[in-house]
């Protein structure tokens, strides 16, 4: 007779995010405290990856890791110089930089007591983070993100990946990092178009959680858009605990489910930076990517106006454009190239569609279809707006 064996396991995790500024002064015991952690063992050894945009923008941080390290040589041994390497969404798009760290690890015999620290910005962490999880099965990662939307959104998150087959992410896993550390000093030398990009998705968090941080996030837009850094730093650390409060509560930090509420405006998004040849920074994309989904949610009934218009509204006042060319691409048979991200999103979510609009400022909802003829009027509406065009709507500021 059949019979089966059943048991549920529970495993439980700390995922934690630091804050912290010159993480690699000499006084500051932010890093070795992490590493050490408390435990009784030998010195750690420690592999480091560091993105190489950053090592140009900052040409002593290679030596200022490599002292810190010999400050703190009782207890951690750096196993080797920084390994500079690529950042940027192009070391995604090939296994090489995976099989790359993996040959490192090897090399230096990094075991899963040891640690393996990436440096840099939210495609990088990604790349590393795939290769820290699946070399021996899961070796301790150290996530130190260094633009602010991996401090603010990819960089504390618990997905690794890789694009493969024309598609954002489609090799990857779910890892909890050992620990995300966030020193706003390494965002000092971003250009303003990488310091601008992760302000969207504090943006994308407050419109589908909470209308009082939005509220906030328009009281700052000016300072925002002029990177000042007490209003920057105050995004990153209410949009990294939004973003810690729904993984830590939402029941699937895995995705288990086939709902993502954090990719609000994330299903054109992909498809948008997979047409520009990643010419468009994720961040640029998702800005618009909300502004459509936000204008098809005002379409169908669900949005009201004056809402829609704030939103497009803040986007805009901290320096995104809401519109693309790559938005009107078309493919052999005249169709519209975005549109293809709606089924490449319902695949990757496994299955079934789920989008997440908005009924409210602070109050997202999920959808299971899509109007096809109001999204193409969406992408329409957004174009008119871009050209002034007099057919499209535009609401005073006082609503």
């Amino acid at each position: 007779m059949p019979t089966r064996i059943e048991r549920t396991i529970t495993v439980s995790w700390q995922h934690r995010v630091l804050f912290t500024q010159n993480i690699f002064d000499a006084e500051n015991a932010t890093l070795r405290d992490t590493l050490v952690s408390g435990e009784k063992r030998d010195r750690r050894k420690v592999l480091i990856i560091l993105d190489e945009a950053l090592a140009e923008a900052q040409t002593t941080l290679i030596q200022q890791v490599q002292a810190y390290f010999n400050m703190h040589s009782d207890v951690l041994n750096l196993v080797s110089p920084p390994i500079v390497m690529e950042g940027g969404e192009r070391t995604k798009n090939s296994y090489f930089h995976v099989s790359e760290v993996h040959s490192q690890i090897d090399r230096y015999h990094i075991d899963r007591h040891s640690y393996l620290i990436c440096i840099g910005g939210g495609a990088l962490l990604d790349m590393v983070g795939l290769a820290a999880a699946t070399a021996h099965r899961g070796i301790r990662h150290v996530r130190i993100p260094t633009t602010t939307l991996s401090q603010d959104d990819s960089g504390v998150g618990v997905k690794n990946g890789i694009n493969a087959f024309g598609k954002k992410n489609f090799i990857g896993t779910f890892a909890p990092p050992f620990a995300v550390i966030n020193d706003f000093q390494l965002l000092a030398t971003l250009e303003p178009r990488d310091k601008r990009n992760g302000f969207v998705e504090a943006v994308k968090v407050a419109c589908i959680r909470d209308a009082d941080f939005f509220d906030e996030i328009e009281r700052d837009a000016d300072a925002l858009r002029n990177f000042e850094p007490s209003a920057t730093q105050r995004l990153i650390h209410h949009c990294a605990e939004l973003h810690l409060n729904h993984i830590a509560t939402s029941g699937d930090p895995f995705e288990m489910g086939s709902v993502r509420p954090l990719d609000f405006g994330h299903w054109a998004a992909h498809k948008l930076e997979q047409i520009s040849e990643y010419r468009i920074r994720h961040g640029e994309a998702v800005a618009i990517g909300i502004a459509l989904d936000c204008v098809y949610a005002c379409d169908m009934g669900y949005l009201n106006d004056t809402d829609c218009d704030r939103i497009l509204r803040l986007l805009e006042r901290l320096g995104f454009s809401l519109w693309s060319n790559d938005l009107l691409q078309e493919d052999e048979e005249g169709k519209l190239v975005v549109i293809e991200g709606l089924e490449e999103f319902r695949e990757h979510l496994g299955g079934r569609l789920t989008i997440t609009l908005l009924q409210n400022i602070g109050d997202g909802f999920e959808v299971h279809e899509m109007n096809l003829p109001k999204v193409l009027s969406a992408i329409h509406k957004l174009h008119d707006r871009a050209e002034g065009h007099p057919n499209y709507k535009v609401i005073p500021a006082n609503g």
